[in-house]
This record gives C-alpha cells, sequence and structure tokens, in this order.
C-alpha cells in the first residue's frame, strides 16, 4: 500500500480543479484517489466528465484518466475514500462554506481555493512564507466544530501575490499606504481565449468583488491570533483597481507605497532577494527555492518571460524606483492559477503535513 497520503478533489473537473490534478501528478506526499464533482458529472470516469474542457497545457495524467467522478454531495461516501481534499467546488459562498464544514465534520481536513471561508475568524488563510503560525488557529476551530482532526484551511485570492509578499519583506521599513493597480489574466475567471473572445484586444476595468479583496486581505494575513480568532492588522491602507487584461496566466501589479522609515533602493532589493520562509527552510516540495526575485532589467517582469519562474511558485518584481509622489514603486507578477490558486493551496497542504496537521486516517 502507498504511503502517500489519499487526496481528494472537490470540484475536480472545472479549471482550478485540473490545476490541482496536473500539479499533483507524481508528488512525493499526495496522491489522488478521488474525484468529486456535480451530480451531472458523477458516475462517469474523469476523463469523460472533462472531455473536451481540459484546460492545461500538459495532457490529462493517465493515472486520473480511469477515477469514475463522485457526487461531491455525498459528503461522507467521498470523504471515507481519502486523508484529506482540495476544494475547488463552484457553488454560491454559502453553499460552499457548509459543505467545506460538513467534509470538515466527517474527520476529513480540506484545504480551499474558495473564497467562502477566508474571513471565518478561526479559519487560517496562509501564504505559506508569510504567516505559517496562523495554522494555530486550526486547534480553536476543531473545537467550535467539535472535531479531532477535521478542519479547515485557506489560501487568499489570486490577485495580492504579486506584492503581498514584497510589502511583507519590506516589514521592517514599516510600508503605511500602498496604492496598487492590477492586471489580472482571464484564467483567474477559469476561462481560455477559446471561451471568452471578447476579451482578446479587449481591457475590462472591472472585476467583481476583487478590488476589496485585494484590500483587505493582506491585513488579515499580516494579523495575528488573539482569543482564538484571527485579528487582522490595521496597516498600512491599501486601495486597490482590479483590471482585466488580455492574458491567459499571470497576474501583474503597478504599486507605489510610502514608508515611515525611509530605506534607500538598494536596502529594499536586498530585502527582496533574501526574502525567505518555513517552506524553505523545510524545503517543502513545492516551495520555490527563491520566493521573490529582483530584475534589473528596465522591461521586466513580463508575463511571456517570467510568468514560470520557480515553476509558476515564485514572485518576479523589477522598476523598483523612487517616487515623487510616494516614496517608491515596483511592478511585481505572479501566476494566478499557481502559486495565486491551487499551487499555493497545494503549498499549504505541504505545511500542514509538516506542522503535523494532515496525517493519514487511522
Amino acid at each position: 500500500m502507498s504511503e502517500k497520503l489519499k487526496v481528494g478533489i472537490l470540484g475536480g473537473t472545472g479549471m482550478v480543479g485540473q490545476r490541482f490534478i496536473s500539479l499533483l501528478e507524481n508528488h512525493p506526499w499526495f496522491e489522488v484517489t478521488t474525484i468529486a464533482a456535480s451530480p451531472r458529472s458523477a458516475g462517469r470516469t474523469y476523463e469523460e466528465a472533462v472531455g473536451d474542457r481540459w484546460k492545461m497545457t500538459t495532457p490529462m495524467p493517465e493515472a486520473v484518466k480511469k477515477i469514475v467522478v463522485m457526487n461531491v454531495n455525498e459528503v461522507e461516501k467521498v470523504a471515507s475514500q481519502v486523508d484529506f481534499v482540495f476544494s475547488a467546488v463552484d457553488m454560491t459562498k454559502e453553499e460552499i462554506k457548509k459543505i467545506e464544514e460538513d467534509y470538515a465534520k466527517t474527520e476529513t481536513p480540506v484545504v480551499s481555493n474558495n473564497s467562502a471561508h477566508r474571513w471565518t475568524p478561526d479559519v487560517p488563510m496562509v501564504v505559506p512564507e508569510i504567516n505559517p503560525e496562523h495554522m494555530k488557529v486550526i486547534d480553536f476551530q476543531k473545537k467550535r466544530l467539535g472535531t479531532q482532526r477535521g478542519f479547515v484551511a485557506v489560501k487568499p485570492n489570486c490577485s495580492i501575490q504579486s506584492y503581498a509578499p514584497v510589502l511583507t519583506a519590506w516589514k521592517e521599513y514599516e510600508p503605511t499606504e500602498v496604492v496598487a493597480t492590477t492586471y489580472q489574466a482571464i484564467s483567474g475567471a477559469g476561462k481560455t481565449f477559446k471561451d471568452w473572445p471578447e476579451m482578446e484586444g479587449n481591457i475590462i476595468p472591472y472585476i467583481g468583488g476583487e478590488e476589496e479583496k485585494s484590500e483587505k486581505e493582506p491585513l488579515r494575513i499580516w494579523g495575528e491570533i488573539k482569543d482564538g480568532v484571527i485579528v487582522p492588522a490595521v496597516s498600512p491602507v491599501i486601495t486597490c483597481q482590479c483590471i482585466r487584461v488580455p492574458v491567459l496566466n499571470g497576474h501583474t501589479a503597478a504599486v507605489f507605497v510610502k514608508f515611515a522609515k525611509k530605506p534607500t533602493k538598494e536596502q529594499l532589493i536586498e530585502k527582496l532577494r533574501a526574502f525567505k520562509g518555513v517552506p524553505q527552510t523545510l524545503q517543502l516540495p513545492n516551495a520555490p527555492k527563491r520566493f521573490i526575485q529582483y530584475l534589473e532589467e528596465e522591461n521586466r517582469p513580463q508575463v511571456a518571460l517570467d510568468v514560470e519562474y520557480e515553476n509558476g511558485m515564485g514572485i518576479s518584481v523589477g522598476r523598483l524606483r523612487e517616487d515623487t509622489v510616494y516614496d517608491f514603486k515596483f511592478v511585481g507578477l505572479s501566476h494566478n492559477t499557481v502559486r495565486g490558486a491551487a499551487g499555493g493551496a497545494v503549498l499549504c497542504a505541504e505545511l500542514l503535513k509538516a506542522q503535523g496537521y494532515i496525517t493519514k486516517k487511522a
């Protein structure tokens, strides 16, 4: 019998579900043994259920093609097959909250890509390099749920990955005000150009709910656990605009920062290049060796050249310079469906395993 943990993918036929399945192929710790989706996909093999909707650039892994898709709503049945699940279900926020907690109550840890639980006070929302200590709030969550090993953990929104790690690296200089404009890829909406031809040569200056997430979620990540819940930080003040652009993968951010303490450009670049966290120390399987790269060229980072940095798990930064209104400005780039979605969740699961929160079911 395999020593790998048995993994279920909830919402496995959608774009993020597909990304989970691609990333977990040949994973050293985890093995996809169960795929669950909507009742209309249930009972068919994964290959049949996805049909011509496979959206990854790499082929569908052979190991999953013949897995018979289960009904995601049959919680006990699905949970009995696995050690833990990744959640990428496409439902209303209230439905997601309920079904993820239902899985947790079967003593099955849930690592979610969804936004539904990001503001549940005792659910950790984690970028493993930034706030791994927030996983400790799981102990309080288990008391609320009445579980021994079941819980929900989430990763944050894809849009913040291109600047929140950068601001974290600069924490000692005390950023006080941040203005960010994100230029977001269409895969963030679960689309390709084939699905969304009207995006070719087009820009849409609105993405529903994205600006609020981009302004508030970094503060929760920088918060602290008090009385069994995560209390968000109060600074820096962040204001955002989020724009959809005709790019398949890769969210770019143009960011202006004001600091309480005045660093030099050289100090800021050194902090970026030296920045690392628990995933690098533990050498987790999907951890980038260098989390943030700084590029000296004036025309970088570029989606075409840099989005796959560290297999899509690293952040690329460039064009750092002094500003006439704020102190400094820069451009950041992250892969929205790898680091920003499924890959970030896989790294969270690796951290949870390393911390002892995810184990084999007895």
